[in-house]
């Protein structure tokens, strides 16, 4: 679907961080989009600074992507974003598999 473009994350690397992901929202129906897809659709939203609504056709439907980007994005108690926390969580392992300092 969108192997054009790189988002940076293996999909090695994004199971690392799937569940925490996943625990972001309750389930309530089976996903019709795999889920490594709409991550790599909202790391390229980060890197390029994409609008959803303008995002390529080949990606997944901008209206699923908005909204998880949104639940992710959210603050929780501790001032920071899920997906700032699972993004530092990835980078530190791959910077100690990389056999460099966290």
């Amino acid at each position: 679907m969108i192997e054009n473009y790189r988002s940076g994350v293996s999909r090695e690397q994004f199971e690392i961080i799937r569940k925490n992901l996943e625990k972001a929202k309750k389930l309530t129906r089976l996903r019709k989009v795999d889920f490594y897809d709409i991550f790599r659709v909202v790391s390229y939203i980060l890197k390029t600074g994409s609008q959803c609504r303008n995002l390529p056709k080949d990606f997944p439907n901008w209206k699923l992507v908005y909204y998880y980007f949104t639940v992710w994005k959210k603050p929780k108690e501790n001032g920071e974003s899920l997906l700032e926390e699972i993004l530092k969580k990835l980078v530190q392992k791959i910077r100690i598999a990389n056999g460099r300092k966290e």
